[in-house]
Formats: structure tokens, C-alpha cells, sequence
């Protein structure tokens, strides 16, 4: 009975760390989720959950959740997509079809915490997980992750290299882990593992944020239908920026 006890309770242990991480995440969601219950109000939904999203930063800031340094982080990663977002919908890649007053070219300000929730997510399982990286290569897998980031810009005109990135990116991180502490025990994976399987979170995410209506694809405007399942490789790429940035900040 012991020996199934134990893994049970570091499960148990586990999940309720991976919900604390989550919870900036989860609390956007939840206000998205909620914000399309609502009747229709002199303010635009948009607009309402700018407020809120800076609304929980604030209290995540003064509640101790998030430290100085980690709102820097998240603030980098806010800016970074929302830079992605002007860029993206100018093309057509996806759309914000509500209106609001705090929209620029097609983007509502709020887009930008989309992406502050999963610098939020890293940040906070850096700390509550006891994260430490080994064997990692900081300048060849930053400038890797730069340009993963580039190519999801320049693949519009250029060729795509992302399945060349991402074969890169495997290069430069094989031999580093990323190690982590559940109750009073140690684990470790790869680090490439890591991407993937936060990148597989992000995508079902996404599935439920444009099901609530957070944005839309081209094929989901006249009705929901599932995100392809080439946007869990592009988080799982994607998602190698914000772990750059949050593993630059706590070596200095």
C-alpha cells in the first residue's frame, strides 16, 4: 500500500503546485469565460478585461504572488505579444471581432496579458517548483529561441524554417534538464520535454479561450471548431522565448 500511497500523494503534491503556477493563468481565463455571460454593458468587453487583466496584476503584485523582478518578466512578455499580435491580425492570421475603444490596428490591449499569464506561469514555477537548469547553453539557445520568434513573422514572405528550428532548437538544448522539487523530493526531464508538454497545455488553452471568444481564426468565425493541432508545435516553440527570458533574469 506504501509504495502506491507515496507517488500518489507527490501526484497530489504536484498538481496543487501546477495550480498555483497556473493561477494568473486561470484567473484570465475564468474572467474571459465570465465576461461572455455578461448582458451587453456601455463598456466594451475588450475594454472590460484591459481592467481586469491589470486589475490582477495589481493584486497578484501586492498580494506577494509575483515579485518586482517576476512583473518585469511578465511586463517583457506582455509587450513581446502584443509586438506579435500587430503583426499576426494585420495579416490575417487570426482576429479580435468585437469592437473597443482600447484597440490598436485591429488588437485589443488586453491581447497582451494572453501572453503575460504564461510568462506569469514560468516565473511562478521557477520559484514554487525550485527550478534549476543543467547543462544549459544561455547564448546558443536565446539566439535559437530569437529566432523562432522571427520566423513566426518572416515565414509570410520567407520560407518557414520551423521544422528546422525546432530540430536546432532539440540540438542546443539536448543534454540540458530542468529539475524540479515536489514535497521533499528532486525530479528532472529534458528540457526539449518541457516545451512540449507546456506547449501542449497552451494549445488546449487556446481551444478553450476561442471557444469563449477571446479571438478567433479565420475558420472559426461563423462558428467554433478546434484549433489545428499545428498550434501545439508553434506553443511548443514558442513557449522556448519566455523560458529564455525568465532563465536570463534569474542567472543575474
Amino acid at each position: 500500500m506504501a509504495a502506491f500511497t507515496a507517488p500518489a500523494r507527490q501526484l497530489l503534491i504536484f498538481t496543487r503546485l501546477q495550480t498555483r503556477c497556473c493561477a494568473f493563468a486561470a484567473a484570465l481565463l475564468s474572467g474571459v469565460a465570465l465576461s461572455a455571460l455578461l448582458p451587453q454593458l456601455p463598456v466594451a468587453r475588450y475594454d472590460l478585461l484591459l481592467g481586469y487583466g491589470l486589475l490582477l496584476t495589481l493584486i497578484f503584485r501586492m498580494s506577494g504572488w509575483e515579485s518586482g523582478r517576476d512583473l518585469a518578466v511578465i511586463a517583457v512578455c506582455h509587450a513581446i505579444g502584443l509586438a506579435f499580435e500587430l503583426v499576426k491580425v494585420s495579416l490575417g492570421s487570426w482576429s479580435y471581432p468585437e469592437p473597443a475603444v482600447f484597440k490598436v490596428a485591429g488588437v485589443p490591449l488586453y491581447g497582451g496579458f494572453l501572453y503575460a499569464a504564461v510568462g506569469s506561469y514560468v516565473c511562478r514555477a521557477w520559484r514554487l517548483l525550485d527550478l534549476e537548469l543543467t547543462g544549459y547553453r544561455p547564448r546558443a539557445t536565446a539566439a535559437v529561441a530569437a529566432a523562432v520568434y522571427a520566423n513566426f513573422f518572416t515565414h509570410h514572405w520567407l520560407p518557414d524554417f520551423r521544422w528546422p528550428l525546432a530540430v536546432l532548437l532539440g540540438c542546443v538544448t539536448f543534454g540540458t534538464w530542468v529539475s524540479f522539487r515536489v514535497g521533499d523530493a528532486r525530479y528532472r526531464m529534458p528540457l526539449a520535454l518541457s516545451f512540449a508538454l507546456i506547449g501542449l497545455f497552451l494549445w488546449l488553452a487556446e481551444n478553450i479561450a476561442t471557444y469563449l471568444g477571446a479571438w478567433s481564426y479565420p475558420h472559426q468565425l461563423h462558428g467554433w471548431q478546434p484549433v489545428g493541432i499545428d498550434k501545439f508545435g508553434a506553443w511548443s516553440l514558442l513557449i522556448s522565448v519566455t523560458v529564455v527570458l525568465v532563465a536570463m533574469v534569474r542567472r543575474r
